[in-house]
């Protein structure tokens, strides 16, 4: 009885709660640009063996981290809704700090999902909006970990090199495992997964989703309210030299 309660719970874990293309400067002209994030070969669901210990991981959060409001990431988007997400700095400490330091920089205000792939994930977090944009800080150190790709998780793009992740992030729709440990898991959606779902699709949409507003719970957010997204704000995004990996200079 007890092996098929692990089954079960993991089996929920999977499919209740609830990439990334960035090309690279410098790519010789006749030859395709890197891509950055997972791809479409890698969309399939599958359902290898999964310790069932791993999957809990996602959702038992420690207290302390659940308690702290700085953890707690909110995006409100352009097509309705508010989108709760639980950050996991006990996985990845520092692409949440780099969320958070972002967020109240107000860099993701006005960006819009740029690659959203139906029954796989939506991209977004491009101040160029193309896949080829990323923020004015450095590329971050991988923190691959242990949090699985389940519907709902949230995790980091990146280009070829395991260390080119910057700002553009990707919401997993549904369990995609074969991404795990190779993109980092820094948190999951806890509300409004329904509002993830009607992302508009497309690489790239007709008619993109756009972040109105991201907030950190712990800055004191107003109640949600639908408002046309904004342009992004100019002093966030800050050109970069065009031979950092992951990164290209967005268009003024």
């Amino acid at each position: 009885m007890r092996s098929f309660a692990r089954i079960a719970v993991l089996a929920a874990l999977m499919c209740s709660a609830p990439a990334l293309a960035q090309t690279q400067p410098g790519a010789p002209p006749a030859e395709p640009a890197p891509v950055q994030g997972p791809i479409a070969v890698d969309t399939p669901v599958e359902s290898p063996k999964v310790d069932t210990s791993t999957a809990l991981a996602a959702t038992q959060v420690p207290p302390a981290i659940a308690e702290d409001k700085a953890n707690t990431w909110l995006l409100d988007l352009s097509t309705g809704g508010r989108v709760s997400v639980q950050l996991r700095p006990d996985f990845a400490p520092g692409h949440v700090a780099r969320i958070q330091e972002l967020t109240r920089a107000k860099f993701y205000d006005g960006l819009l999902f740029h690659r959203v792939i139906d029954g796989f994930m939506a991209q977004g977090g491009d101040p160029k909006g193309t896949g080829e944009g990323g923020s004015q800080l450095p590329d971050l150190k991988a923190e691959f970990n242990r949090l699985p790709h389940l519907r709902g998780s949230v995790a980091m793009a990146r280009a070829q090199s395991e260390d080119s992740a910057n700002s553009q992030f990707y919401i997993v729709l549904m369990p995609t495992l074969k991404l795990d440990k190779k993109y980092t898991v820094f948190g999951r959606v806890t509300q409004g997964m329904q509002y993830a779902d009607a992302i508009e699709r497309g690489e790239p949409p007709a008619n993109p989703t756009r972040i109105v507003h991201a907030y950190l719970a712990s800055d004191n957010p107003p109640p949600y309210a639908n408002a046309p997204a904004p342009a992004p704000v100019a002093p966030s995004i800050i050109p970069v030299p065009s031979t950092a990996p992951g990164v290209t200079p967005p268009k003024n």
